[in-house]
């Protein structure tokens, strides 16, 4: 997960027909999300809007939202109270601005949103984030349909542009959306709907048109993006291993990551990619929830502890070296303080170099929000501190480990001090590296001094 991201600047030309407008968009939640964002750019583009970091310059103000994160419908409507005064102020003023709900709440609470918050014109579904130029129109001209969300990915990936404003020498690129799973904690089967995946053919256009911008690493996005069986190049079903193999032979395209991943939809090609797959990074985010077999069931994971640490043997006897990170929820419905020490053995036993842990929160219209033994918000916030310890005790570990070895480092962007420059690692860990300012987008090998809690530090080797 990330915290909310405003999109940077955006300096690329607009097309001299279309006036400029100014589009702000604030972006919760995942990955995916991100990826969504830059895309809603792309689509609004032609109408000659820019990005802008500034809410109080923009026309058009757009929230993509996630609905993973506790309360997270009410920051959004903190948002819109925020904005609803802008709104009227520019008005007051003779300016017009557009307000946008998108992601995963507005798919889940699109008719709440529009009675709560008046301020809101537009609702948008993730998957029908393409209609914004029609839904925009039609509300600029006499307020229409003011809600799109529907359920029609692929009509969604043939609407957006070809062209994407990236920036930088890494870029998201969704090649799976939506969920069958149906864990009982999680909302995204109802907000993303069922698992559908992208065509290779398409796929490979987006990366080598990104390869083509100077992108030197993709990370491939899906809900369970390992579940990924999209049509490939002589029509029949391709696995996440095909597609990897027939995107590492793009030219300029170096490295490929993937995320988020199902212990279930971990194959054994896939696993075995990892091993002669030199473009396919040594970094796999693996969440497993809960190291209880009781709790899983309760969640319906529809795996148990053993079949997880089997799979994390296989994939280190593949890839020695490969880097796991996971989630883990605390303080499920029925966890006692023996599920949790379940959880610790296991992740004592798997060894992360990072995680992700969130105390349980109910949401509305899963099974565990009504299911019994609630787990009391002081007992699972204990819980949480004493995980989080460990993980990122864990964390510091496998990164003073680096110290001493040379690793080939992705510069991504200049950094704070003068003439440094921040990159990532093979294991996605962040690298600050002195005297390379002058190598942004350039894969270079770089002397591990040493490894701090979030980061490493190094120099040209």
């Amino acid at each position: 997960m990330t915290d909310a991201v405003v999109l940077p600047q955006d300096e690329q030309a607009v097309p001299a027909q279309a006036p400029s407008r100014q589009l702000f968009i604030k972006t919760y939640g995942c990955q995916m999300n991100v990826y969504d964002s830059e895309r809603m750019a792309d689509v609004l583009r032609p109408l000659g809007y820019v990005v802008t970091d500034a809410p109080e310059t923009a026309d058009f103000v757009i929230l993509n939202t996630c609905h993973i994160r506790e309360k997270a419908a009410e920051k959004v409507y903190s948002e819109l109270g925020k904005l609803r005064d802008l709104k009227v102020a520019k008005a007051g003023a003779g300016v017009s601005m557009t307000i946008a709900v998108a992601g995963c709440v507005a798919q889940a609470e699109g008719e709440e949103i529009m009675r709560r918050q008046p301020a809101v014109d537009l609702v948008v579904g993730p998957q029908a984030y393409h209609q914004l130029p029609e839904l925009l129109t039609r509300t600029a001209r006499a307020r229409g349909e003011r809600i799109g969300a529907d359920f029609a990915p692929n009509a969604k990936f043939d609407a957006l542009p070809q062209a994407r404003g990236v920036k930088g020498p890494t870029a998201f690129l969704t090649v799976q959306e939506g969920c069958d799973k149906f864990c009982t904690f999680c909302v995204v089967p109802y907000t993303r709907g069922a698992e559908w995946s992208r065509p290779v053919c398409a796929i490979l256009e987006e990366a080598r048109a990104l390869a083509g911008q100077g992108v030197r690493e993709v990370t491939l996005l899906g809900q369970n993006v390992n579940a990924y069986d999209g049509e490939g190049q002589d029509g029949q079903p391709s696995t996440l291993a095909q597609l990897a193999y027939a995107l590492a032979e793009i030219p300029g395209l170096d490295r490929i990551r993937y995320t988020t991943s199902h212990p279930n939809d971990m194959s054994a090609d896939l696993i075995a990619a990892h091993g002669d797959l030199g473009a396919l990074m040594p970094y796999l985010h693996l969440p497993v929830q809960s190291g209880s077999d009781r709790i899983l069931r309760l969640m319906n994971r529809k795996h148990g502890r053993g079949r997880y640490l089997e799979l994390i043997d296989e994939i280190r006897r593949t890839r020695p070296d490969m880097a796991i990170s996971g989630d883990f929820i605390v303080g499920f419905p029925g966890e006692t303080d023996r599920d949790f020490e379940d959880t610790l053995d296991l992740v004592r036993r798997v060894r992360y170099a990072s995680a992700f842990s969130f105390m349980y929160s109910p949401r509305p219209g899963t099974p565990a929000a009504t299911m019994a033994g609630q787990v009391p918000e002081d007992v699972s916030r204990e819980r949480l501190h004493v995980l989080q310890a460990l993980l990122l005790e864990q964390q510091a570990a496998f990164n003073a480990a680096q110290g001493g070895r040379t690793l080939p480092v992705l510069v991504e962007k200049k950094g704070r001090h003068r003439r440094q420059a921040i990159g990532r690692s093979p294991y996605l860990q962040s690298v600050h590296i002195e005297d390379a300012d002058h190598l942004l987008g350039q894969i270079v090998a770089v002397e591990i001094v040493s490894g701090e809690q979030n980061s490493l530090t190094g120099r040209l080797a």
